[in-house]
């Protein structure tokens, strides 16, 4: 996992914690003990839970337009919604009940898998589902959404070269922002594996945030590419979802 290296620090307004959400796959489980069920979220359950955001009165950015929050140059009831890996069912299931209560939100996509599949998942026995393709991606942002970087290839940073490393992190950036037409300013490790170097090449590659997988809500002082996410899975309740966001409940995770 990546250290805490104190660079590129946000300040979140009067010490409020701010929650970045974190999905995979808005869509029905598969059979149970299919490997990653726990990364599915029903649509039906996605509705309901963009509806109880609004509800509690808090607005749901993409990361772009949490920025500002996370910086302390602006206050407010947010929460940072992002999707990884850019599944097609995020197009269809998750665009139309973010677009119905005016929530934008951050999808990582992986470059060179676009309209293809999760394949860097088949190893584990994971079902195989469409990534959404260029055109789709650019549906995406049309609704109002942003596009965020996951490598060209999906790979486990801390087994690869940095020759490689780098390549991954950069040029998804420029693939991204070519087939989209949208910049590309925020990027998410895959497996959540990093170290200080990959951090370094971030920050070189122009992102301006990065996502982990650890798990905490985002306190004051956060090192801005090395952000801290709250999961949210298939046996995530609506109580739990409200834990998780107006408590202390996932920041005691928070490693």
């Amino acid at each position: 996992m990546g250290t805490r290296a104190g660079m590129s620090l946000s300040h979140t307004a009067n010490g409020t914690p701010i929650p970045v959400l974190t999905y995979h796959q808005i869509e029905i489980a598969p059979a149970k003990g299919a490997p990653f069920r726990s990364l599915y979220v029903s649509p039906g359950a996605f509705a309901r839970q963009m509806a109880l955001l609004r509800l509690l009165g808090y607005r749901g950015l993409c990361m772009s337009e949490l920025m500002p929050y996370l910086k302390g140059e602006r206050t407010g009831k947010v929460v940072g919604i992002t999707f990884d890996d850019g599944f097609l069912n995020n197009l269809s299931h998750a665009l139309p009940v973010l677009q119905r209560h005016g929530f934008s939100s951050t999808c990582y996509a992986v470059s060179q898998q676009l309209g293809r599949s999760n394949e860097w998942d088949r190893a584990a026995g994971v079902a195989q589902t469409p990534l959404m393709s260029a055109a789709q991606l650019r549906q995406w942002c049309a609704g109002a959404q942003e596009v965020g970087a996951h490598t060209r290839h999906h790979v486990n940073l801390t087994r690869t070269s940095s020759t490689t490393c780098a390549e991954e992190i950069a040029l998804c950036k420029s693939e991204l922002e070519a087939l989209t037409g949208a910049p590309v300013r925020h990027f998410c490790y895959p497996y959540g594996e990093f170290t200080a170097e990959h951090v370094a090449m971030v920050r070189a590659a122009g992102f301006e945030s990065a996502t982990t997988t650890q798990r905490s809500r985002c306190q004051g002082g956060e090192d801005l590419l090395q952000l801290p996410r709250v999961p949210v899975l298939r046996s995530t309740s609506l109580p739990l979802l409200w834990l998780k966001l107006a408590s202390g409940y996932e920041d005691r995770r928070h490693a």
